[in-house]
């Protein structure tokens, strides 16, 4: 017998579909480039937002948004590979996933901040670097670029399989936040409830989120040279 019980909280779920949104729209702004260029790295900016919220939603979120509920650690893991391991929210493997997903996209997301292509686009930190540097975090940026397209071809796959051979559907709860799981599970960690998320906790999550993107966009120059955009104070002083 199966009950249903509220696994992922509505914020969560948010970063998780916007996400979904927005890296492939980079890509394709990417690919595409031209006048779409600009957009490429407005996207990317977007993305840096959704990787701060999360990062603090990791630590003020609900229960099964926070890091320490499910960080993958090695009894953890171990625990898992031997079917031992019992939870609701990601399993180890998961986690794993997770915690370089998040990784890679940082990597993504920072280098492209630092990045020029020579034609048509600066990131908008491009200008604190210089110009061989700059061009060194463009080759990253890139390289980092297949590395997530792999984990993300490798997590596309792991919902499939869950879905085909251990009838598990992974994406209905990250839809509707809601998940069945095994009455008897559900009774051994009633004795842990998950915790709602509090208000206070998802407003500042939001306004740090939107003070990086402020930041990375002309906040930074703004400070430095009030009344200038970033890419005007990059060109009055390149080696800024």
């Amino acid at each position: 017998m199966k009950v249903t019980i509220h696994i992922w909280d509505l914020p969560l779920r948010l970063f998780h579909w916007l996400l979904v949104a927005a890296v492939p729209a980079a890509y394709i702004t990417a690919k595409i480039g031209g006048p779409l260029i600009d957009w490429h790295g407005r996207i990317g900016i977007f993305i840096l937002g959704l990787l701060v919220f999360r990062i603090f939603w990791g630590f003020v979120g609900s229960t099964h948004a926070r890091f320490l509920t499910f960080f993958p650690t090695i009894s953890r893991l171990a625990a898992y590979f031997k079917g031992r391991w019992q939870g609701i929210g990601h399993n180890p493997l998961g986690a794993l996933s997770v915690f370089a997903l998040l990784a890679v996209l940082i990597a993504q997301v920072g280098t492209g901040l630092f990045a020029n292509d020579d034609i048509a686009y600066a990131g908008p930190l491009s200008g604190l670097v210089d110009k061989p540097l700059s061009d060194q975090l463009r080759g990253w940026h890139n390289t980092v670029f297949d590395l997530l397209a792999a984990l993300l071809v490798l997590h596309v796959l792991a919902i499939v399989f869950y879905r085909c051979v251990k009838k598990h559907n992974l994406v209905v709860p990250m839809l509707t936040g809601k998940k069945q799981i095994a009455k008897a599970l559900a009774t051994s960690i009633s004795a842990n409830p998950a915790t709602g998320f509090r208000a206070i906790g998802l407003i500042l999550s939001l306004i740090i989120s939107c003070i990086a993107m402020w930041g990375v966009s002309d906040g930074i120059a703004y400070l430095y040279h009030p009344g200038q955009s970033y890419q005007q104070t990059a060109q009055a002083n390149p080696g800024f």
